[in-house]
């Protein structure tokens, strides 16, 4: 199970998002050449917590850690891998969805990360297909209700049973009071192009729907009678196959166990460092530059594999964020700091530029796309402090982009011997690291003025001082050091008084600029409301659908539409 036996300061269990195919108890995955199978078969003692069973390849948050681990194992340990088919081992069921005792017993806040890393996962899936050639395939030989149908919506292809009793369904709305919660809703209409009046029909009765029917409506691509299932799926996977671009030569990089040291304040990597001040409410993450040159080659990047150190400072931050979502609640702000060389880091970026095409790089690429991603949609307030000694460079420098509020020291402070902070773009700031609505960080800063963008693209490679980036638009405030340490203070302990609720909101409308995508959709849109029903006593409350499903009594709602 991902989570270890660990208590925090707070008394709630330590939720760790750490784990490995030999750790697994819920999926199965199995390599031959180039399909892979991944395969459903959930352990219903193995729930993260105390009062439920994983019953009917029902999920909780420990089931989608171990999937989300074998989507990023598939694309940077199995290069040669095209299609991955996802199936269950239950008898007449695919997958009933997030288990809804979970759901009735967890807590608001656990009940919205959850939500989110799913997402996140299933987005993950669809990252997959679209830039690493592993195209999705979902065989549904049974029941896919709620989240076992979105799961089956982030594949490329579904393949549903016709045996008179597999059928695909959304049933939250009449069921449970709330809304699908893992882009169900978003991805029939947006992704599949259900027509909008076969939407509200299916999404507003608990059956769901099967064979024929479902094909017309393009709630699944094809049926097959269980007789010629298996043919069906190795004829999809070869097709798929031979049509993936995917040119992943060689070993795979073993993606090895993170080093870290974790205490009640602090968690320590190798690149990077998370300290918490539980009564300031902050959570402060240091990244430190590289200690040595890239290497000469592509197979010198081979060779060091997973501490390689773009990747390794990747996969830290990213098990950072996680950790700070789900086990530090009350945190408020998390502030990003760097330290090192800055010629190192821009060695890196160059080196990710050079060798693009290749399939590690190109993965690791992908990957920083998505582990901005997650800070983008994380709610805490994200602040960048561009300090002496910084290293602020390229796609580090995006976290200065991802921030709500930058600040940026003009010069050095009197006593320290560390070079003055600089800001330096890199080609990576410009179109590798998209948002969720398909916006640089830098398109969506400067869409008042699209020259404004052209004009930071002239300045690439330059190291710029405080007072040119606050020229150019790069940071928010470039401050001497006689104001600093007031202004920082005074803003950090302002930040956090406010409310996290209203905090939450404000940011999540501020971060996503211009236009809107299906991804953008589920994060903003869909979370918003689902966030909001979470907390309705038609859903959650005693005589709420969460709480009395299962039960033999009706739910009592308050009919007010609001």
């Amino acid at each position: 199970m991902a989570g270890e036996d660990r208590v925090l300061a707070s008394g709630a269990k330590y939720i760790d998002f750490q784990t490995d195919p030999s750790r697994y108890r819920h999926w199965k995955l199995d390599v031959n050449g180039d399909v892979a199978t991944l395969t459903m078969d959930v352990d219903e003692e193995g729930g993260l917590f105390e009062g439920y069973q994983l019953k009917l390849n029902s999920y909780d948050l420990g089931v989608d850690i171990e999937l989300a681990d074998a989507v990023q194992r598939l694309r940077f340990e199995h290069p040669q891998v095209k299609v991955v088919v996802l199936r269950s081992a239950k008898n007449r069921v695919f997958c009933a969805g997030a288990n809804i005792r979970m759901l009735a017993g967890a807590t608001h806040a656990h009940k919205v990360n959850f939500c989110k890393f799913t997402n996140e996962t299933r987005n993950g899936m669809e990252d997959s297909s679209e830039n690493s050639g592993q195209r999705y395939i979902a065989v549904v030989n049974g029941t896919a209700a709620g989240g076992g149908y979105e799961l089956a919506l982030a594949t490329d292809h579904i393949i549903l049973a016709d045996d008179g009793s597999s059928s695909v369904a959304l049933p939250e709305v009449p069921l449970l009071a709330v809304l699908p919660g893992t882009g169900g809703l978003t991805r029939v209409v947006d992704k599949r192009k259900v027509r909008r009046d076969h939407a509200d029909f299916f999404c507003t009765i608990e059956e769901g729907i099967k064979g024929k029917r479902a094909v017309a409506w393009r709630l699944v691509d094809e049926i097959a009678p269980n007789s010629k299932l298996e043919a069906k799926i190795a004829e999809r996977a070869k097709e798929f196959a031979e049509a993936s671009p995917r040119r992943g030569d060689g070993k795979g990089v073993a993606l090895t166990p993170l080093k870290r040291s974790i205490d009640d304040n602090t968690i320590r990597y190798g690149f990077v460092a998370v300290d918490v001040d539980r009564p300031a409410r902050i959570a402060t993450i240091s990244i430190q530059a590289p200690d040595a040159a890239p290497p000469a080659d592509i197979d010198g990047m081979l060779a060091q594999g997973a501490s390689f150190w773009p990747l390794q400072v990747a996969r830290e931050i990213d098990d950072a964020i996680l950790h700070l979502r789900v086990n530090e609640l009350e945190i408020a702000l998390i502030v990003f700091k760097s330290h090192g060389d800055p010629a190192s880091v821009q060695a890196y970026d160059a080196f990710l530029e050079t060798n693009k095409a290749h399939w590690l790089v190109n993965e690791i690429r992908h990957f920083w796309k998505r582990v901005l991603k997650r800070i983008d949609v994380t709610s805490r307030t994200l602040v960048a402090l561009v300090e002496p000694g910084s290293c602020f460079v390229g796609t580090l420098a995006e976290l200065v982009f991802a921030a709500d509020r930058s600040y940026m020291l003009i010069g050095s402070r009197e006593g320290d011997n560390r070079p003055a902070p600089v800001l330096q773009l890199t080609a990576l700031n410009f179109g590798p690291y998209p948002m969720s609505h398909g916006l640089t960080r830098l398109e969506s800063r400067f869409q008042a003025d699209p020259s404004d963008l052209t004009r930071v693209r002239e300045r690439i490679g330059e190291a710029l001082d405080a007072e040119q980036a606050e020229e150019l638009g790069l940071v928010t405030f470039a401050l001497d050091d006689i104001d600093w340490d007031d202004e920082i203070r005074v803003f950090l302990e302002e930040r956090a008084s406010f409310s996290p609720d209203s905090l939450t909101g404000m940011e999540a409308n501020l971060r996503f600029v211009g236009p809107e995508t299906m991804e953008s959709k589920i994060f903003a849109r869909l979370t918003a409301w689902q966030n909001w029903i979470f907390q309705r006593p038609n859903a959650v409350g005693e005589e709420g659908a969460l709480r009395r499903y299962g039960s033999g009594q009706k739910p009592r709602f308050d009919m007010t539409r609001v």
